[in-house]
């Protein structure tokens, strides 16, 4: 096993202890944040709250019963950024080799710094009171031969702990965890990995390679060296955004395709208006659709060249959901996202002639002036002034919450 040293660092309830760190009253008490309404869904919840079995993803109404006494505050994504912004501003003075996960959870590389910081134990100690101290916030760090192993060191950590795992402790480790701890170990492969009695790692470890490849092809290879704590992968620095988008989620459900198509072009003019801010284009749209029932499907489209364009997006995002049943199922979420970025003017720009370009790249920065003033909800296309569903929005391509 490599002798490598790498760390996962958590943020513990990131959404819900913001919003404690904001308001001391709430410090010690149940915080939940999500959408409001009984439509709404559970962002993140303070661990007074997961005492209850409020969880991430869980109706806002279901959270309400089980925790009655709880205080709910909405999504504050831009406080929220803000806040991750300044702690990964502490991870960058440990080392360069930080790969970001999410807004408040990273894997960083620490081989080659321990003459300077101190053996792998003490950086990881020294990074989380260098949070607690400066930011008044808890986190989890697990540390590890490998990023593997490491991520389930900071899951066993929490909350505000810290494992460390040496290579001589990653079998008794390993072998007594579920079967579900291994990445790619999901319902249907659990399911039937438990038909033929496989519940944990140890389980796993005594079928040998061979069988595993037999009962689950290529993934058999992958669980054998997961189980043994095998994992090559490197940290991979990130300092780009790979893709920007928004979702809204609705309070009543979207019955018409008329109002499916009005929600779209708002969501296109937010995702557009976002990447023009990056400096970004992308040729790669999705629009994600979930009904009523709660079933979600997603839909993509690479384009031939790059755009930063609302219109662009909106059009592609209208030809999309003709591959949808959005047009005749209720709809609870429509999401719009651009991926596969490039600079600005990095690729060919051959589907408009100049001057239509011109012109409409010319509205952008004139839309773009005003929400810089007003806000991004200060110009709003008249087709949206009609009616239309309220909404508890969760911005999307920007990472989750976990612990």
């Amino acid at each position: 096993m490599s002798s490598r040293r790498i760390i996962h660092v958590d943020l513990d309830a990131f959404y819900a202890s913001v919003e404690q760190l904001d308001d001391p009253g709430l410090r010690g008490r149940a915080v939940i944040v999500g959408g409001g309404g009984n439509r709404g869904v559970v962002c993140a919840c303070s661990y007074e709250a997961r005492a209850f079995g409020v969880r991430s993803a869980m109706p806002m109404f279901q959270a309400r019963r089980l925790c009655p006494q709880a205080i709910c505050r909405p999504v504050r994504m831009e406080r929220y950024r803000q806040i991750s912004k300044q702690v990964f501003a502490v991870f960058d003075r440990y080392t360069d080799r930080v790969e970001k996960l999410s807004i408040d959870e990273a894997f960083l590389d620490i081989n080659g710094c321990e003459r300077l910081l101190g053996e792998a134990r003490t950086i990881a100690t020294n990074l989380r009171q260098e949070v607690r101290r400066s930011l008044g916030l808890n986190i989890s760090a697990g540390v590890a031969p490998n990023k593997f192993l490491a991520k389930l060191a900071s899951q066993q950590a929490k909350p505000d702990g810290l494992l460390y795992l040496c290579e001589e402790d990653v079998d008794a480790f390993l072998r007594p965890l579920p079967v579900s701890a291994l990445w790619g170990v999901g319902r249907v492969t659990g399911d039937k990995l438990s038909g033929l009695g496989i519940r944990t790692v140890d389980d796993l470890r005594n079928l040998g390679q061979d069988r595993l490849v037999i009962l689950l092809g290529s993934q058999g290879d992958h669980l054998y060296r997961l189980a043994r704590g095998i994992d090559d992968r490197p940290v991979v620095p990130e300092s780009e955004v790979k893709s920007i988008g928004h979702e809204d989620t609705y309070a009543q459900d979207i019955h018409s395709r008329e109002e499916v198509c009005r929600q779209l072009l708002g969501l296109a003019d937010r995702v557009a208006h976002r990447a023009r801010a990056a400096g970004v284009s992308g040729r790669c749209i999705s629009l994600k659709v979930k009904y009523a029932d709660f079933t979600t499907v997603s839909r993509s489209r690479t384009l031939p060249e790059a755009t930063d364009n609302g219109s662009d997006m909106y059009q592609e995002a209208k030809a999309l959901l003709v591959k949808t049943e959005g047009e005749s199922r209720p709809v609870r979420l429509l999401g719009i996202s651009l991926s596969a970025l490039e600079k600005k003017g990095a690729g060919q720009q051959s589907l408009f002639t100049a001057e239509v370009r011109q012109r409409a790249e010319s509205l952008d920065q004139a839309i773009d002036t005003l929400r810089q003033r007003f806000g991004e909800g200060g110009v709003v296309r008249g087709s949206l002034l009609e009616s239309r569903p309220s909404s508890a929005k969760k911005e999307s391509g920007s990472g989750g919450e976990g612990g």
